[in-house]
C-alpha cells in the first residue's frame, strides 16, 4: 500500500529513523512495518509503549547482513490507530501471523521485547515450522501475577484513562523509568518515542495494552497466554538467546529465571547496568552479542 498520510511526522528524529515505510491492509486497517536488508529473516516485535523505532540501532547494523523486518502493532507507531478495535493479545498475534504469511517469511529469527515476547511467541506456536531462532529481551510469554505498582495504577478505571490517554504519563514516564542511562535519551530520541502518541486518540493502544495484562483466569486474554505457555516446549531444542537488562523493574531477572526453566538450552546474556530499554542503555553490547549468537547458530 502507499504510505499512510496520517502517520506522525518524522520531524526531529529523521536521522534516528531513516527507514522506508511499508504497509499491509489487515481487514481494512493499515499495519506498518520496516523491511531493510537481505538474507535470513530477523523479525523484530516491540512492546508497549514503544514501536519499531526502539529497534533502530539493531536495524541499522543487522540489515547489512540480514533481512530485518520490524513491525508496529495496530495502535502503535506508524500503524493505524482505530478507536473501536479488539486490542487483545489474540488479535495482535493474529495480525502478526498475517504479516508472516502474506510476506511468506520462513526460517524466522524472532527478536522480541516486552509485549513482543507474548505476541511473537504466540505467532511462533501457531506457525512453528516458520521459526528457527529466538532472541528474547526483558519480556514474558507465560502467566504471572507480578505487576509493578506504577503499572497497576494505570489500570484503575477513569484514573488510568486520564493519566495514560489524557496526560500521556505512561509513554513519558518510560523515557526515564525504562532506562539506566538517561543521558542517552536525547531530544531526538525522546521525540521519536513520543511521535506516534500525540493525543488522546493516538494513545488508545497504550492504555489497552496495560488493561490487557491477564493476571487471572477471569481476564479475556488469560486463556490465550496460557495456551502460548503450554506450547512453549515446541522450541526446547531451538537456538535461543535470552538477553536481559538486569536493572529492569518491570521484567525483572525473575522473568529471566522463568525462561531458563522452560528453555534450559538457551544462552543467557545479562547486562547488569541496563534497564528495561536495554537497546537504549547498551546497544554497543547487545548488537555484537546478537551477531555472535546468529553466527554460531547459522541456518542451513
Amino acid at each position: 500500500m502507499s504510505a499512510d498520510l496520517s502517520a506522525p511526522s518524522r520531524r526531529g528524529f529523521e536521522a534516528e529513523y531513516p527507514f522506508a515505510s511499508h504497509y499491509l491492509d489487515l481487514e481494512g486497517v493499515r499495519y506498518h512495518y520496516v523491511d531493510e536488508g537481505a538474507g535470513d529473516t530477523l523479525l523484530m516485535v516491540h512492546g508497549n509503549p514503544t514501536w519499531s523505532f526502539a529497534w533502530r540501532h539493531l536495524i541499522k547494523d543487522l540489515a547489512r547482513d540480514y533481512r530485518v523486518i520490524a513491525v508496529d502493532h495496530i495502535g502503535c507507531g506508524f500503524s493505524e490507530k482505530p478507536q473501536d478495535y479488539p486490542y487483545r493479545l489474540a488479535q495482535h498475534i493474529a495480525n502478526l501471523k498475517q504479516v508472516i504469511e502474506r510476506l511468506d517469511l520462513r526460517k524466522i529469527t524472532l527478536i522480541a521485547h516486552d509485549w513482543g515476547g507474548a505476541i511473537g511467541m504466540g505467532a511462533a506456536v501457531e506457525l512453528p515450522d516458520r521459526f528457527r531462532r529466538f532472541v528474547l529481551c526483558n519480556t514474558a510469554a507465560f502467566r504471572s501475577k507480578r505487576i509493578p505498582l506504577r503499572i497497576a495504577v494505570c489500570r484503575i478505571p477513569l484514573f488510568g484513562a486520564l493519566g495514560v490517554r489524557g496526560l500521556n504519563l505512561f509513554s513519558r514516564a518510560a523515557l526515564s523509568m525504562a532506562v539506566s542511562r538517561p543521558e542517552r535519551m536525547t531530544t531526538a530520541v525522546k521525540a521519536g518515542y513520543l511521535a506516534p502518541y500525540r493525543n488522546w486518540a493516538d494513545r488508545v493502544a497504550v492504555l489497552r495494552f496495560v488493561q490487557d495484562i491477564p493476571l487471572d483466569e477471569r481476564h479475556p486474554s488469560y486463556s490465550t497466554l496460557q495456551s502460548i505457555e503450554e506450547r512453549l516446549p515446541l522450541f526446547r531444542e531451538s537456538p535461543m538467546l535470552l538477553a536481559w537488562g538486569e536493572r529492569d523493574w518491570c521484567f525483572t531477572p525473575h522473568f529471566l529465571d522463568e525462561f531458563v526453566k522452560r528453555f534450559p538450552q538457551a544462552e543467557v546474556s545479562r547486562f547488569p547496568d541496563a534497564g528495561h530499554y536495554l537497546f537504549e542503555d547498551a546497544p554497543e553490547l547487545l548488537i555484537p552479542r546478537i551477531r555472535e549468537f546468529l553466527g554460531a547458530n547459522a541456518l542451513g
